[in-house]
């Protein structure tokens, strides 16, 4: 037997263990890379299930635009050729491919949709500089994040991107990357796409393009704001000439060429036809019905769509809607930066533009970058890459958010609000200076009608279109709270009720199987008012008034009486609780609504299109809505010129020979008439009624337009999650509401007559220039009399108690007088006597 010091002796397992420190460091580093291998495809695993589907990338291509008009042939919108102009990747100069390799990503064709290479050149570069100004993203990796990922700046987000790329490559060719690409990156000025961009920058197509402008152009992904040769020229330059240097390093042009370009003018102007009027809400509409009536076509037709929107009114109503949030956001505070990153002392502008660029401006914000923090303001850079300085009067209003019911104390010092590196947005103010901001979380609508025709003469569904399409004007259906009480009220004055009516504002505990629980309703106010006349009830918007009036009217006769005005049945609930609002209803529903007692009682139907004209000028579509009219003339009377279909708005100057003379338009339709859905006596008495909530109830803020023709209602549902007012006079409707989309508390305080009336004001105030007043004309079968102030007895006027009051024939108070809408042996309690009228 083998002695165990034998060479012949059997090995054991532990004799191959290794032993010296080079040994044992290689295993420890093939073990971290097994594990990293392990750990990436793990994550690989769960992140690759949540992937979007590369099938989204095969969006048709707009082959002709669509343009969209106001009423006057102001342009709202092009979808098509001057937005993106779709090329082929054998359509593109092999030299300005050549240019956008060099600027963006040389080894291209030779990765796999990741450049590790370059990325551990930009890690070792960065940790050199101790910035992260040096970036990595490839082509397909700005791909994979410019179509399906957001801007945030995040570990997961980055994987994904990774991931993505991963699979964009495995599934597409390398062209048809690169074509992707050229045809949609973001390159400034609602440029998407480098066809696009040619034509904005310098009006000519791809393959007339020189190479400095080429170089320019392939220059703008990395930050098309501050490179952008309108805004910032001499960035411009700059970022050519890296461009150059880079092809002429890789070989792409000779030194000839690159003195030459580098030297060339920049030469570059807007060549692009600019929009006259921001209203994107309305060209999405417009957009969505072409495309429901002509399909693809629409975008390739060269169809135009020429809208009843008013340009004048549409901005008013943008303005008004944006200012109003802005408002209401500060009112509840500073929520905090939109970002914050780490700046090095040495921080340069390529650097702030890194951090910037990914920021999105948002309707009239503009983000920007704290660079240095004063006592009383703040160095700012701005995304355009201009310097701003933000002083103290716009700093501080920003007292910290705590939630919607509290706000922190006004700050004393610029640097309680903001410190270097946070990345801010700021408005600009009229007089030249800047103001903090940031993105509301709050929304809003504001619709305005022509109550006699329903044309819709401005619509802004929202603060920011491109952040948020949802249009909720048209889809937001939401309580309309005290904005429905003159809908119950209508349905009263058929019952018989009178303004003059007398009904009880005393404490009341409703027991209603449907409501399936006892019901405490109460005033905003928390007063209790005894027996009060509608009119001051509607004026004050008393809601134990509005449930007894209710009550005494049924609410299954109030659900048909509502339905006349538009609202849909099946959303009204058959109980109490709908007169203090708890239906659903669209700002467009609820200006329709208005819009009947607006006109005298005629059912309008809104609408936004006139006409639909083919590339030719031929009239495709005619609107042809249904107008009101004094009466339904017979057959064969003559029609009342108000009453006949407007002539539309001449389009914009054709090109001599545009015009092909043989097409034939539609033919001009008959003449329809508005049905009537309440009598013209009770449209008459509810705009009384609602002027007076104008002119001394919860709509008093209107005053300030100084008119005597203007009746509206506020709105608040429970809790404050909305807040409404909706106004008219005889020629225009208008609705405006202010609500989280996800409905939430506005806070306390926020009401319509205090969130959504100053909306409704700084709008009507230009709609309303120049327009004279009208009138309120008593049609027939109204009579007026004399009321006692208090009790709502027939009186006269030698009664220094007596106010005018009207009435429908048949229907005037008694001297003796009672109160209506009282439970049965219900003893109506002391009234408080506030003599508003």
């Amino acid at each position: 037997m083998d002695s165990p010091s034998s060479p012949l002796a059997k090995p054991k397992w532990t004799d191959y263990l290794p032993r010296r420190w080079w040994q044992l460091a290689l295993i420890a580093v093939f073990g971290l890379f097994v594990a990293g291998v392990i750990l990436a495809a793990l994550v690989a695993l769960l992140l690759t299930p949540t992937l979007p589907s590369i099938e989204r990338l095969g969006d048709n291509p707009l082959k002709v635009p669509l343009r969209v008009y106001t009423a006057e042939g102001t342009l709202i919108a092009e979808f098509g050729e001057e937005r993106r102009i779709p090329v082929t990747i054998d359509q593109v100069p092999p030299l300005l491919v050549n240019a956008i390799l060099a600027a963006e990503d040389d080894s291209f064709y030779f990765h796999q949709g990741v450049d590790f290479q370059g990325i551990v050149r930009a890690a070792w570069k960065n940790w050199q500089s101790g910035t992260t100004a040096e970036g990595a993203s490839t082509i397909t990796m700005q791909v994979a994040r410019n179509y399906f990922l957001s801007p945030e700046k995040t570990y997961t987000r980055k994987l994904k991107e990774v991931l993505l790329a991963f699979k964009i490559e495995r599934e597409l060719t390398k062209d048809e990357i690169l074509e992707l690409y050229i045809n949609k990156i973001f390159l400034g000025h609602r440029a998407y796409g480098f066809a696009a961009a040619a034509q904005i920058y310098y009006g000519k197509d791809l393959n007339e393009l020189t190479l400095p402008e080429m170089a320019m152009l392939a220059g703008l992904p990395k930050a098309p704001s501050r490179n952008n040769p309108l805004a910032n020229p001499e960035s411009a330059v700059e970022r050519r000439a890296y461009v150059l240097r880079r092809m002429l390093k890789l070989n792409h042009i000779d030194q000839i060429a690159y003195d030459e370009a580098v030297n060339a003018p920049l030469a570059a102007g807007r060549h692009n036809v600019r929009f006259g009027l921001e209203a994107p809400y309305v060209a999405e509409m417009a957009r969505q019905y072409m495309f429901q009536a002509y399909a693809e076509s629409s975008y390739a037709g060269g169809y135009s769509v020429y809208t009843t929107i008013r340009a004048t009114e549409q901005e008013a109503a943008q303005e008004a809607l944006r200012k109003g949030i802005l408002d209401y956001d500060r009112r509840h505070g500073y929520r905090g930066p939109a970002g914050r990153e780490k700046l090095a002392a040495d921080a340069n502008a390529q650097r702030y533009d890194e951090i910037l660029k990914d920021y999105p401006i948002v309707g009239p914000l503009l983000p920007a970058l704290v660079i240095e923090v004063q006592e009383k303001s703040a160095a700012l850079y701005l995304q355009s890459g201009l310097p701003a300085s933000l002083e103290w009067a716009g700093l501080s209003w920003a007292g910290s958010y705590i939630d919607e019911d509290t706000q922190g104390p006004p700050p004393k010092t610029a640097a309680e609000v903001v410190r270097r590196g946070d990345v801010v947005y700021v408005e600009a103010l009229p007089n030249g200076s800047w103001k903090l901001a940031q993105i509301p979380k709050v929304s809003g609508a504001l619709v305005s009608l022509d109550p006699n025709t329903g044309a819709v003469i401005a619509l802004a569904g929202g603060f920011d279109f491109y952040q948020s399409k949802f249009n909720r004007v048209v889809q937001a259906e939401r309580q309309p709270g005290s904005s429905i009480k003159p809908f119950v009220y209508s349905a009263a004055l058929e019952k018989g009720f009178t303004p003059a009516s007398l009904i009880s504002g005393a404490p009341i505990v409703i027991e209603d199987v449907s409501l399936e629980d006892e019901w405490k309703p109460e005033d905003y106010s928390r007063q209790f008012y005894g027996p009060t006349r509608l009119r001051k009830a509607l004026a004050l918007s008393l809601n134990l008034v509005a449930v007894r009036l209710l009550r005494a009217i049924e609410p299954e006769y109030a659900v048909e009486h509502l339905a006349r005005f538009g609202f849909d049945k099946a959303k009204l609930p058959p109980n109490l609780s709908l007169v203090l609002g708890t239906l659903s209803a669209t700002p467009l529903q609820m200006t329709s609504a208005f819009a009947v007692m607006a006109n005298g009682g005629h059912r309008i139907d809104p609408y936004f299109i006139t006409r639909i004209e083919d590339a030719s000028g031929k009239i495709l579509e005619r609107s042809n809505p249904a107008v009101v009219c004094p009466a339904n003339p017979p057959k064969g009377a003559a029609v009342p010129a108000a009453c006949l279909p407007q002539p539309p708005a001449p389009p914009p100057a054709a090109p001599v020979g545009a015009q092909d003379p043989s097409v034939v338009d539609a033919p001009l339709p008959p003449p329809r008439f508005a049905e009537r859905v309440i009598p013209a006596g009770n449209a008459f008495l509810m705009t009384s009624m609602l002027r007076d909530v104008v002119l001394a109830g919860t709509g008093r803020g209107a005053l300030v337009l100084e008119r005597k023709d203007l009746a509206g209602k506020t709105g608040t549902t429970n809790d404050h999650r909305d807040a409404w007012f909706a106004g008219y006079n005889a020629d225009i409707v208008t609705t405006a509401w202010i609500g989280f989309d996800q409905p939430a508390s506005l806070g306390r305080g926020e009401v319509g007559g205090r969130t959504a009336l100053p909306m409704w004001v700084d709008y009507m105030r230009v709609a309303l220039a120049g327009m004279p007043e009208k009138p309120l004309n008593r049609p027939p079968g109204i009579v007026m009399a004399y009321v006692h102030r208090e009790t709502g007895r027939l009186t006269d006027a030698s009664d220094p108690e007596a106010i005018p009051e009207y009435f429908i024939e048949g229907t005037l108070p008694s001297a003796t007088g009672g109160v209506e809408g009282t439970a049965p042996g219900e003893a109506p309690p002391e009234n408080i006597r506030e003599g508003l009228f």
